[in-house]
């Protein structure tokens, strides 16, 4: 992971540095015991919708 610095526009964006997530996949799919089912509960009202 690197630190990402940012270019002195402003004085507070001259300290600010943040983590760079370079090697975080975005695309991956999430671990499989971690996760949970969603119930589906949604229905009608009397106008329908």
């Amino acid at each position: 992971m690197s630190i990402k610095t940012y270019r002195p526009t402003t004085p507070a964006r001259r300290q600010m540095t943040v983590s760079g997530f370079d090697g975080v996949d975005k695309h991956a799919k999430p671990e499989k015991s971690l996760t949970e089912v969603l119930k589906k509960k949604s229905g009608r009202n009397s106008y329908g919708r």
